[in-house]
Parts: C-alpha cells; sequence; structure tokens
C-alpha cells in the first residue's frame, strides 16, 4: 500500500474516497502534523497502490492492518472520507482494537444505488492515445455532463506516461468492483471506540433514516453537520472541517 508519512505523535490514518487519491485529504494532514503522525494513503487501484482484482471492504480494512503491521503501530485513529470511511469503519469493526477514534466523513454503514454510472462513461471513453493536453480532458468531461469541480477532481489521476497520457486509477478493476464499493457488508458486531460522524448539510450521503443503523454499529457515537457544505465537506469548509476532526481525535 502506498503512503506518505508526516509529522510526528500518536498515529492517524487518512483514507480517500472513490477515484481519489492520498493527496485528497493534505490540508487536513497539515491541521495534524504538529500533534500526530499522518499516514495518508492510496486506497488499492488509486494512486500507487497496488492493482488487486476484487475490492472487498474486509480486504480494503486488511490493507489497513497490513500497513499498521508493517510500520510497527499498534494503535491508530483513522478517518475516512466517502468509501475511505467505510474502508474505515470495516477495519473499526473487523479489528475494533487496533482503532482508538474513527471519524467517518460523510458516509454511512448502508448500501447505497448506483450514482457515478456517469463518471464511469466519461472516464472510460476519454480518447487518452489521442489527448494532446488536459484541457481537451476536461472539454471531453464537460461535455458528458460532468461539472467542472468533479471533473478537475477526476483529472487529478490522469498522468502523462511515457506513451501519452494514461490513468492512476486502475479502471477497469474499479467498475468490477463497484458493486462492492455502494453495497455494505453485514456485521454482527459493533465498535464500541470513540467514533464521529460529520456530515454535509447539503449532501444525501447520511440521513435521519441512517441513524438507527449507525448508532447499532457505533454506540459511542457523535455527529456533526457543517452548513453550506455538500459531500465533499472536508474541501468546501476545511478550516471547520480539519478543526471539528483535531478536536475531536486529541
Amino acid at each position: 500500500m502506498n503512503y506518505v508519512k508526516s509529522g510526528n505523535g500518536p498515529v492517524v490514518i487518512l483514507i480517500h474516497g472513490l477515484f481519489g487519491d492520498l493527496d485528497n485529504l493534505k490540508l487536513l494532514s497539515k491541521t495534524l502534523e504538529d500533534s500526530f503522525t499522518v499516514i495518508r494513503v492510496d486506497v488499492a487501484n488509486h494512486g500507487n497502490s497496488p492493482r488487486i482484482a476484487n475490492m472487498t471492504y474486509p480486504n480494503l480494512a486488511a490493507d489497513i492492518i497490513s500497513l499498521l503491521d508493517a510500520l510497527q503501530i499498534e494503535q491508530a485513529s483513522i478517518v475516512g472520507h466517502s468509501m475511505g470511511g467505510k474502508i474505515a469503519m470495516a477495519t473499526a469493526l473487523l479489528y475494533p482494537a487496533r482503532v482508538s477514534h474513527l471519524v467517518v466523513a460523510d458516509i454511512a454503514p448502508v448500501c447505497y444505488n448506483s450514482r457515478h454510472d456517469k463518471v464511469f462513461n466519461a472516464l472510460e471513453t476519454l480518447p487518452l492515445s489521442n489527448l494532446t493536453n488536459r484541457r481537451e480532458a476536461l472539454t471531453h468531461m464537460q461535455k458528458l455532463g460532468i461539472d467542472d469541480g468533479t471533473a478537475q477532481f477526476l483529472l487529478k489521476s490522469l498522468k502523462r506516461g511515457d506513451n501519452g497520457f494514461e490513468w492512476k486509477l486502475n479502471l477497469a478493476a474499479i467498475r468490477q468492483s463497484y458493486t462492492n464499493i455502494i453495497s455494505w457488508p453485514v456485521f454482527t458486531h459493533n465498535y464500541q471506540g470513540p467514533c464521529l460522524f460529520i456530515r454535509g448539510a447539503d449532501s444525501d450521503y447520511v440521513t435521519t433514516e441512517h441513524r438507527s443503523t449507525i448508532i447499532k454499529l457505533f454506540p459511542n457515537v457523535k455527529a456533526k453537520t457543517i452548513e453550506g457544505t455538500g459531500h465533499w465537506l472536508h474541501a468546501q469548509k476545511p478550516s471547520i472541517f480539519n478543526r471539528i476532526v483535531k478536536e475531536f481525535i486529541l
């Protein structure tokens, strides 16, 4: 698993969401580095992490534990956004003794309907071999109905290789595992450690309908809502988001 380590103190693992990489939570890392050792990771099939055929939350949680073992870290706080939040939750539920604090950003421990068909279409139809610059890629995204902010985010995973542009993402494997990514395994036990759910007020990823499920799996839970933000709450109001996270895990 590819990672970047910085800072000093108790360990915090930061896990990005779908189509992202370890730079997504870089601003949070900078806020935490004066008090914590911060480890930002690339999830499998993202960034520079290994390519795997089947992404499941138990497998992705095991990747986090394997990294902790390799670094000889007994326990860490884990912060995850979106898909990364599901990985963080699965890690806490499967390996509770290894997680000191859990922070989940704008995702619930539930199954979601497919909502990325347009994104997959835009990514998979991008004519990589014909691209001469990133502006052409942005225009392609916009023509297929991807808003400018989302397109800019997605294109962070586009890189120039020896033979032209290529994706850092393993799109085929992500597409193959998409059903697993939007679903959620059945867990028969809960995580009793301190847990914080942060949601964007304008997002529909965490709703009142999810409340009972969250409390059942995470009985020691607190919740915060950041007004004026959607699913990308950590990027829309980073100073507020970062402060909330830091105060909780201190």
